[in-house]
């Protein structure tokens, strides 16, 4: 690790936000399909919600939001789920209708296995084999 002269209070990361066209949709798909569970859904402000939805005891949520004007829906997030049997959610996501890639990557050592997933929107996400 390096050294800075500066520091935060900054402990860890918490939420990633991710544009969904309808969050009720959006909802359904992430818990009945990825089986992630609901964190929060709290109206705000205007006809507004606030939603995060998470895998079972994980730390960082997922929050589904609004795109803002002009922004997309269907976005490489860059995210990355992990999982200790990549063949095995491939294969249960595939059964279950998610736009999966059509097989497992693998690269070789020390790569682990990985494959992508789209939500409904078409957001893009990785699931990597970590053993």
């Amino acid at each position: 690790m390096t050294d800075t002269q500066t520091s935060t209070q900054i402990t860890h990361m918490s939420t990633v936000m991710i544009p969904v066209s309808d969050r009720d949709r959006a909802i359904e798909f992430y818990l009945d399909k990825l089986g992630f569970e609901k964190r929060a859904d709290i109206p705000f402000g205007h006809d507004e919600r606030w939603v995060e939805v998470a895998p079972p005891g994980a730390t960082t949520t997922v929050a589904l939001v609004a795109p803002r004007e002009g922004e997309p829906t269907g976005i490489e997030t860059r995210v990355a789920f992990t999982t200790g049997d990549a063949d095995a959610d491939h294969e249960q996501l595939r059964a279950r209708g998610v736009d999966v890639d059509e097989t497992v990557m693998r690269m070789g050592d020390p790569v682990p296995p990985m494959f992508f997933f789209r939500d409904l929107d078409g957001n893009k996400f990785m699931i990597v084999e970590q053993g």
